[in-house]
């Protein structure tokens, strides 16, 4: 199933730079935006672990100063004796 959607007063150097790209790589405006899109979703779905969300809204940027985490040593497995 394909949903359409339109996209109103996009600037005319945008639509110039999506048509020379996308005319460029030798696909339609459409495909092009599907891949960028496509893109994103994937570098989205890579970026988010917990630590950088964490990082996202209470990062230096933000004011806060995030202390790292200490490295946790994995405990060493017991050994039963017969």
């Amino acid at each position: 199933m394909s949903t359409v959607i339109t996209v109103r007063d996009i600037d005319p150097a945008d639509k110039n730079w999506l048509k020379a790209e996308a005319r460029r790589r030798g696909v339609s405006m459409g495909e092009f935006v599907r891949r960028l899109i496509r893109e994103k979703r994937a570098a989205d779905k890579r970026e988010k672990k917990p630590s950088e969300i964490a990082r996202w809204y209470f990062g230096p940027e933000h004011g806060v100063s995030l202390a790292r985490p200490k490295v946790m040593l994995r405990p060493k497995p017991i050994k039963f004796e017969k």
